[in-house]
């Protein structure tokens, strides 16, 4: 496929005919296709006509142009969402462990939290000391009243 000046060339070359009768076109083509689409004064019906994609191209260029979309959300968030991740607190380990027998025996616990992000964390079987850091870090958090 070749674009001239107007934008108008062949029909798109197929590279594989599906079972059902869908054609897969050559990525490439595909692209440049889309790129002569989105040019300020083209006619998105008469290049997808002049290259035997009647309907397809229309798909193909509000497909980019979602994915730009979504990749211009993902480079600039929100100040107004929640962190997605939650701080570490790290405990400094004893110079040496305690014997078995000499170890405090603390109740196991079991610690649900449900973040405004969606993210649920769960923290099962943790003695106090994994409890107490955990509590400490999500009360970090900065969460939006609301």
């Amino acid at each position: 496929m070749t674009l001239d000046g107007a934008g108008r060339s062949g029909p798109l070359r197929v590279v594989r005919v599906l079972g059902n009768g869908k054609r897969r076109f050559d990525p490439v083509e595909k692209e440049r296709l889309v790129d002569a689409a989105l040019e300020p004064g083209v006619s998105i019906a008469g290049l997808a006509l002049a290259h035997g994609v009647a309907n397809q191209l229309r798909n193909w260029v509000a497909l980019r142009r979602r994915r730009q979309a979504s990749e211009k959300e993902l480079t600039v968030l929100p100040n107004s969402a929640p962190p997605a991740f939650v701080p570490v607190v790290a405990v400094s380990a004893t110079a040496r462990p305690l014997a078995p027998s000499a170890r405090p025996t603390s109740p196991r616990v079991r610690l649900r939290a449900s973040l405004p992000n969606g993210v649920r964390l769960e923290l099962e079987d943790a003695d106090a000391e994994a409890l107490s850091a955990m509590i400490e870090a999500l009360g970090r958090c900065d969460v939006p009243a609301g």
